[in-house]
C-alpha cells in the first residue's frame, strides 16, 4: 500500500497549494486596491503607485507559478482516480453491493427493495 500513500501525500499538496493559492489571490486583491488607493492620493508620487505596480506583478507571476504547478497536480490525480473508478466498476459485483443495501434497510426498518439494477 506505499503506492497510496504516495497518491494521499499528492493529494495533500494539491490541497496545500490550494491554500496557499488562495492566500495569494487575496493579497493579489488587496495589493491592486492599494495601487489604486495610492494612485488617487495627490501626495502619492509615481513612482509610488510603480512600485506597488510592480509588487502586484511580482505577486501575479507567483499565481501564475502555482497555477502551472497545480494543473500537473490535479492531472496526476483525476487520471488516478478515473482509473480507481474503473477499476472498482469492473471489481464490484452488483448483486453483492444490491444485498449490502437491502441489509442495511431491513436494518433500519425499511422492509422496501430497492428497485432492480
Amino acid at each position: 500500500m506505499c503506492k497510496r500513500k504516495i497518491i494521499e501525500d499528492y493529494y495533500c499538496d494539491l490541497n496545500n497549494l490550494s491554500g496557499l493559492l488562495t492566500n495569494c489571490v487575496s493579497s493579489y486583491r488587496l495589493l491592486i486596491g492599494g495601487a489604486s488607493e495610492l494612485n488617487q492620493i495627490t501626495p502619492a508620487t509615481k513612482h509610488d503607485v510603480k512600485k506597488a505596480i510592480q509588487r502586484v506583478n511580482k505577486l501575479g507571476d507567483i499565481i501564475d507559478e502555482l497555477l502551472k504547478t497545480m494543473e500537473c497536480y490535479e492531472i496526476d490525480y483525476i487520471n488516478y482516480c478515473k482509473i480507481k473508478a474503473s477499476v472498482m466498476e469492473c471489481k464490484l459485483n452488483k448483486e453483492f453491493v444490491l444485498s449490502q443495501i437491502e441489509e442495511e434497510l431491513m436494518a433500519k426498518g425499511d422492509n422496501q427493495k430497492p428497485p432492480p439494477l
